[in-house]
């Protein structure tokens, strides 16, 4: 079989099952490049399940580029809460701003248009410029990055930048001209369905024929990734710091919002920070409130564990009741800050973290 027989099989044989196989997803029901945007953005690093739980809110609470461009970041935010990774939602409203002050509120019909916006990769505008704009143009999300590696037995770590370069050689290759929308969203399919990370499902796959991986028995072998590091343990401490008795008819607690460029930046939480070495929990906070707010606070009672796990870390969270002593609130270390009453605080976008600190806050006053 020569080498253009085997790249025309794997093209048949890949929109074939695509055909009968294509998962029924939203963003696949609309040509607007806006949402084939807003979901190739939400996808990152995100799995399908999870963005479905959000995108059709967003898109009924943003319906058009100039809508979320006209948002407060709040409120971007608050459409976006639980998602995570939330420096996409800031890239988002910050590129829907500069498409409607520089592009008329259109996004680029071209690849390296969409790689100028804020939040676009290589990856990305490839996914828009195909699905929204019908360019041939390649993809390769994760999903694709192991379908390849495994096809042609690509060695090496695939963030590297010489296989990465040898991965969107192949892509380019095997990629049908005036068909890359349905293509690369089948390589996206087979990849997350068929060609699974531990257990791929060779004996479902159409191009099994074709793949390397496959006949030498390796398919567990690729990608090629180095060993993982040991993932860092961080303890944290958060004051739900009240004006008053906690619980009281009239009591608030105060809460800040992160600073734009900090890590979960924009959002809301409870006060607080890392314990250095040789502090107790109780000194940290003490300590954090005043760097953080400039206010005095006596450190009441602890009232919940939280264990968290981000992409490169993971935390414990000390939750303490605290009743406010001293000092006007100021901005120190944080943007913004705020008294507010139990009942308000839903209308505050919360990380995952302090939304369990909310739901916890809920129940004890139900209870009290």
């Amino acid at each position: 079989m020569t080498a253009n027989d085997r790249t025309s099989g794997i093209r048949t044989a890949l929109l074939a099952w695509y055909e009968v196989e294509a998962r029924d997803l939203p963003w696949r029901q609309t040509e607007d490049p806006y949402a084939i945007w807003v979901s190739e953005i939400m996808l990152q690093q995100t799995r399908v399940g999870t963005v479905l739980n959000y995108y059709a809110r967003f898109m009924k609470r943003f319906p058009t580029i100039d809508s979320l461009a006209a948002a407060s970041i709040d409120e971007v935010l608050k459409a976006w809460e639980g998602l995570g990774y939330y420096r996409r939602a800031h890239n988002l409203r910050r590129a829907a701003r500069l498409v409607v002050r520089e592009h008329g509120g259109r996004l680029p019909p071209f690849a390296d248009g969409l790689r100028a916006l804020p939040g676009i990769g290589p990856y990305t505008a490839g996914a828009i410029a195909s699905i929204a704009f019908g360019l041939d143009e390649p993809v390769l999300d994760g999903n694709v990055v192991r379908v390849l590696t495994r096809m042609e037995r690509i060695h090496g770590d695939p963030s590297r930048s010489a296989v990465r370069r040898a991965l969107r050689r192949t892509a380019e290759q095997l990629l049908p001209r005036n068909d890359a929308s349905r293509f690369n969203q089948a390589l996206m399919d087979l990849g997350a369905r068929i060609c699974l990370p531990r257990s791929p499902r060779c004996h479902e796959c159409p191009i099994a024929p074709h793949c390397g991986a496959h006949h030498s028995g390796e398919e567990v072998l690729f990608p090629q990734k180095p060993a993982r590091r040991a993932i860092p343990h961080i303890d944290v401490v958060a004051g739900i710091v009240w004006d008053r008795e906690p619980f009281s008819p009239e009591a608030l607690h105060l809460i800040a919002r992160r600073n734009d460029d900090d890590m979960l930046g924009g959002l809301w939480e409870f006060p607080g920070g890392r314990v250095e070495e040789g502090e107790t929990h109780e000194a940290a906070l003490v300590r954090e409130l005043r760097e953080e707010l400039a206010i005095d606070a006596e450190v009441i009672r602890p009232f919940l564990q939280v264990d968290h796990a981000y992409t490169h870390f993971r935390i414990t969270l000390h939750v303490y009741h605290c009743r406010h002593t001293g000092g006007e609130p100021q901005a120190i270390d944080c943007a913004d800050w705020a008294w507010v009453g139990t009942s308000e605080l839903d209308a505050y976008a919360f990380p995952i973290a302090d939304r369990k600190i909310l739901d916890a806050l809920a129940n004890s006053r139900r209870g009290a």
